[in-house]
């Protein structure tokens, strides 16, 4: 399996919290639906909460992840850039 790009790993963040739906997801789902250690994960939720393409929900001492709207568009734009990339044959 060759080796993903931040801009891969970023959305598949976005991807599981979005499927996740309205109830979020927790730290360790997003570990194992995203294929990212713990360590990473830390690094890009902090990216992605800052950016305001998702919110950072903590109850009860865990905390849970849910995509914003901009979060959204982000992930529509990213699919289609990704789309006409290779169709040029490109990698992102």
């Amino acid at each position: 399996m060759p080796y993903r790009t931040s801009m891969q790993i970023m959305a598949d963040v976005l991807v599981a919290t979005s499927e996740s739906g309205a109830q979020g997801i927790k730290t360790t789902h997003l570990i194992s639906k995203a294929n990212v250690s713990y360590t990473r994960l830390s690094k890009f939720l902090s990216n992605l909460t800052g950016a305001g393409l998702i919110n950072k929900i903590e109850y009860d001492g865990k905390n849970t992840f849910v995509i914003t709207a901009k979060g959204r568009q982000y992930l529509e734009s990213y699919s289609r850039f990704s789309e006409i990339a290779e169709s040029f044959g490109l990698e992102l």
